[in-house]
């Protein structure tokens, strides 16, 4: 049978692609994390659905692949179902379920639809980062963020901080510091088409002292961004070609 992975987007249903809810709609079961689940169960109420708990990844993928075996099942990811998603672990673990056919459903990832709220932060090359380091030591995070701002990057973080990673915010901020002016344009939005959808424009230098949750993607700019009308826009250049 068939397993669909796919990313809804950031939450609300008008940001879901054609693709992804074709594939929902397509599934006779839907399969995530609890608060996907609960997000797309007033979308598509009529669906039997399954969830796990935060960091029953793996459980979470084999109940999907078990389940795949008899029915058409969606394992839904937030965003994009590759970027920090559960596509690549799907195909890790898809080799002891050789039945089931695996096909990835793109979704907008937070950084895209995100930035489309704060103006055009990302129209040029960008690093995509997480700061958190249940699965990539600290060390790895650290260098990443070096390389990115030694190299001129628009950076987008998600998951900067935690209940156990107050200040991981702070010190990425430290890190970027040593590259960037403080006044570089930044921004965050937190709750990216859901309720309490909220977004703030600031400096890099108050960016550092910002509390934030997991919920919240944090931008900072290069050295060509600025801030136009109001909005974060980071010129790629054509006015000048």
């Amino acid at each position: 049978m068939k397993l669909y992975v796919v990313g809804f987007g950031p939450g609300n249903y008008e940001g879901m692609t054609l693709e992804a809810k074709s594939a929902i709609e397509k599934s006779s079961l839907v399969v995530g994390y609890s608060t996907y689940t609960d997000i797309i169960k007033q979308y598509f109420p009529e669906k039997e659905y399954l969830s796990t708990g935060m960091r029953k990844e793996k459980e979470r993928v084999i109940l999907a692949l078990e389940n795949a075996v008899t029915k058409t099942v969606a394992l839904i990811c937030s965003g994009d179902s590759q970027l920090y998603g559960m596509a690549g672990l799907a195909f890790e673990l898809g080799g002891s379920f050789l039945d089931v056919e695996i096909e990835v459903v793109a979704g907008v990832t937070a950084a895209f639809s995100g930035g489309a709220i704060l103006g055009a932060p990302i129209t040029h090359d960008c690093a995509l980062i997480s700061l958190s380091d249940l699965l990539t030591p600290i060390g790895k995070i650290e260098k990443r963020l070096r390389c990115a701002s030694g190299g001129d990057f628009v950076i987008v973080l998600y998951n900067p901080s935690s209940k156990t990673r107050v200040d991981y915010l702070k010190k990425a901020c430290d890190i970027v510091l040593k590259y960037r002016d403080e006044k570089t344009p930044c921004g965050v939005v937190r709750n990216i088409g859901r309720e309490g959808q909220d977004s703030r424009i600031l400096t890099l230098k108050e960016l550092k002292d910002m509390a934030v949750d997991m919920f919240t993607t944090v931008y900072i700019g290069n050295s060509e961004t600025k801030i136009i009308n109001g909005k974060i826009v980071t010129p790629r250049g054509y006015q000048n070609a």
